[in-house]
């Protein structure tokens, strides 16, 4: 999914840029029903239309809002103007903050503006919004890992307990029998007979 979004913005980019200013992409995870703030950073006072993009898994990247003056109110474009994100800046930086963020909200948030009529890309966060599911299955898997681990420690002692029990109970036998094997050597030792005497 990263993987794609990139290379899509990439694309994009090639194709329409001026420039490509992001260093590096940021990641940032969080669970559905939270809330995430996104930074845009790089900008003055004297720039105009600074816009933030979204681009998610088989989509063009599209608009989500835009400002014309960083001391003007944000205006959002058509598919985000549910009142579920906010777009606010102190000059330096530019925040897009997402409430109650759900699976949808996934995707490559990369903002920047205009010069020229072509924009230039400043900052890119691949927001992950994690699967309730998936973070269950993987608890559930480290547990049931640990409690696997257990029982096979347990299984391995019983089976060394019962193995020296065995090999102490092959001994017993072992010595019981030479024990009495000695026995009988004794007995039959002890009896003797002796020649029948004549009379006269």
């Amino acid at each position: 999914m990263r993987n794609f979004t990139l290379i899509t913005v990439l694309l994009f980019c090639s194709l329409r840029c001026v420039s490509f200013a992001v260093s590096k992409f940021q990641t940032a995870e969080v669970l559905p029903g939270k809330e995430v703030t996104l930074l845009c950073s790089n900008f003055s006072s004297s720039l105009s239309q600074i816009i933030w993009f979204r681009v998610t898994k088989g989509s063009e990247p599209s608009c989500v809002s835009f400002m014309f003056k960083p001391h003007e109110p944000a205006t959002f474009c058509h598919r985000f103007q549910n009142g579920k994100f906010e777009t606010s800046t102190n000059i330096s930086t530019v925040f897009l903050k997402i409430k109650q963020v759900n699976l949808s909200d996934s995707g490559l948030y990369f903002c920047g503006y205009y010069v020229s009529g072509n924009p230039v890309i400043v900052d890119a966060t691949h927001l992950e919004v994690q699967d309730v599911f998936d973070v269950i299955t993987k608890l559930l898997s480290m547990i049931l890992g640990g409690v696997t681990l257990f029982l096979i420690m347990i299984i391995i002692c019983l089976a060394v307990k019962i193995k020296k029990l065995q090999k102490a109970h092959v001994e017993e036998l072992n010595l019981q029998k030479t024990e009495s094997q000695s026995s009988d050597e004794l007995n039959y030792a002890a009896v003797t007979f002796r020649p029948k005497t004549e009379r006269n």
